[in-house]
């Protein structure tokens, strides 16, 4: 069985304002590189043969910093990006209802389908995804590898790639900055959910001067 990491980056600004940031070139805010640094220890041990990443910045910082604890090549792939939010880019949720109400239904009731205005759809972003994915897979050894993306990205690709009894569990998921799903593909290629959006690496500790420190 190969093992595939699954990993949304680290926490931007526009994380915490709750800001939609799709293909917006956002980067890592101070927390997200303690964020990052925490998965890197986590996982520096895990013998990957490689980290592959968004080559979004909030992504491919958080790739580098695995990579780099890790020891291993870091390969940036543009098919891992984010959803293409057209309009509703840099926008809050309220501000999205306020300004763009029935493309904001759609996008809900037509789930896969709907393109945002300047976007795309979902099942195009699953379409990108699945590629990266397959070839990814078909080229790995016995080592695990990291992919870091996006947490909309990472949902709609689990979507593709569990059995539809499971689509339930993924539609619920909290995958949080720099979460973890690990994967496991068996020989004829089924994929099963192994470990799903684990982010226990965050757990926060107080140092002598009160400060939270990860």
């Amino acid at each position: 069985m190969k093992f595939v990491y699954l990993i949304r980056h680290g926490q931007t600004e526009w994380n915490a304002e709750g800001r939609w940031q799709g293909q917006l070139d956002v980067p890592l805010s101070t927390e997200g590189y303690a964020q990052a640094r925490a998965l890197a220890r986590r996982l520096a041990t895990e013998g990957f043969g490689a980290v592959y990443a968004s080559d979004l910045q909030r992504a491919a910082e958080t790739g580098r910093i695995l990579a780099e604890a890790a020891n291993v090549p870091l390969y940036l792939d543009s098919r891992l990006r984010e959803l293409n939010l057209g309009v509703f880019q840099g926008l809050t949720h309220a501000e999205i209802r306020e300004r763009y109400a029935e493309d904001e239904h759609q996008m809900q009731t037509a789930y896969m389908d709907h393109v945002v205005p300047e976007g795309e759809s979902r099942r195009a972003m699953q379409g990108r995804m699945y590629d990266a994915w397959q070839e990814i897979v078909a080229g790995m050894d016995s080592q695990p590898v990291a992919l870091v993306s996006h947490g909309g990205a990472i949902r709609i690709l689990l979507l593709r790639l569990l059995h539809p009894a499971d689509h339930a569990q993924v539609m619920t998921l909290q995958i949080t900055n720099t979460a973890c799903t690990l994967l496991g593909v068996r020989p004829d290629g089924q994929v099963e959910m192994l470990v799903a959006a684990d982010y226990s690496h965050l757990e926060r500790h107080m140092d002598g001067d009160g400060e939270h420190r990860l």
